[in-house]
């Protein structure tokens, strides 16, 4: 299968992930990435800023130009598949309609949710144009069909297959991913993780904490001890996963999630979900067996001194768990091979 894929290219970023899954089943990718065509209009704080905040809507012409040089004299695809679509507006999805079999939009952001309402405002404008749309939110479903969608499928948030999976499970972990409790993850204006860390390290909890923007938090002095460094990814990042007790989920409460993409990636690096409570959660993961939830700061510091105290029932946890996910089918192959099905290309 000839498969056109437009979405970020950088080896650590989930769009990348899909590309490379897709190759994995054995399609043709070729891959673009939009963003090469706006470098210029964004470069600088201010330039970006001013884009994201106006939807891309200053863009269009540039990225449907762009499209339109890498694109010539290529032959016809069976498949064109649009990760995230943020820069890609009408115009570029009924030209990209005229090069391909199907264009299909997975986003796993919240586009029609009122948190990023301003950044997805030309793919809003596109969605009718799709032969078919992804979404991760049982609530877009709904919201994007009253933007005039054909067709939406919902899925889970996935994982990779390859990318987050040791290299050699048995492979010992630096010294420096050893830890009782970790939380990878951005610390967010407004969505409370700097308070929770800040409230289980009160409670005794001694948490590892990698991520950007931690030092922007009014708990910063608090917290700074427990700040391991930057945003991980690629082997590291799986590592630090792995080489923890107990791996703290927190979601995006203004991105309306009910899981992550953590909610995978830590039982598929080896981790022990430990993670907020959530009706999306429940579905995927038996509590107490296959991954531990929490209301509140207090619980969840109950929760990891429980666990640290009783290392067998954390591994039991864990290895549940880990083959529950593969049950799930949630990785980046299982989520293409869905796509696939429903578009009768399997």
């Amino acid at each position: 299968m000839r498969v056109l894929y437009l979405g970020g290219a950088h080896p650590s970023s989930t769009s990348r992930h899909r590309a490379d899954a897709l190759r994995r089943l054995g399609c043709a990718v070729t891959h673009l990435d939009p963003q090469e065509a706006i470098a210029a209009q964004t470069k600088g704080r201010w330039l970006g800023a001013l884009h994201y905040r106006t939807g891309y809507s200053l863009t269009r012409a540039v990225v449907e130009s762009w499209l339109q040089r890498q694109l010539h004299g290529k032959d016809r695809f069976d498949l064109c598949w649009v990760d995230s679509g943020e820069l890609l507006g009408p115009k570029a999805i009924a030209d990209l309609r005229d090069r391909a079999g199907y264009v299909v939009l997975f986003n796993h952001d919240d586009p029609s949710g009122p948190r990023d309402r301003l950044r997805f405002m030309t793919l809003r404008a596109a969605i009718a144009q799709y032969s078919l749309c992804v979404v991760v939110r049982d609530i877009n479903v709904a919201e994007f069909q009253s933007l005039g969608a054909r067709d939406v499928m919902r899925v889970w948030m996935s994982y990779d297959e390859m990318a987050h999976r040791p290299l050699s499970p048995q492979a010992p972990v630096a010294d420096i991913y050893r830890n009782d409790v970790v939380f990878i993850g951005r610390c967010m204006k407004g969505e409370g993780r700097d308070v929770l860390m800040h409230a289980l390290i009160e409670q005794g909890i001694k948490p590892a904490i990698w991520g950007d923007n931690w030092f922007s938090s009014a708990v910063w002095p608090a917290l700074q001890p427990y700040w391991r460094g930057a945003a991980l990814s690629g082997q590291d990042y799986v590592d630090a996963l792995r080489g923890a007790q107990i791996c703290i989920g927190m979601l995006s409460k203004g991105n309306r999630d009910r899981h992550t993409t953590r909610t995978m990636e830590i039982p598929a690096a080896g981790g022990l979900l430990c993670a907020e409570r959530t009706d999306e959660h429940l579905q995927l993961y038996v509590e107490n067996e296959e991954a531990v939830f929490w209301d509140d700061a207090r619980e969840c510091a109950a929760l990891c001194k429980r666990l640290l105290a009783d290392p067998a029932l954390a591994r039991n946890i864990r290895l549940a768990g880990q083959r529950r996910l593969l049950a799930n089918q949630v990785g980046n192959e299982d989520i293409c091979r869905a796509v696939f099905k429903r578009l009768n290309l399997a």
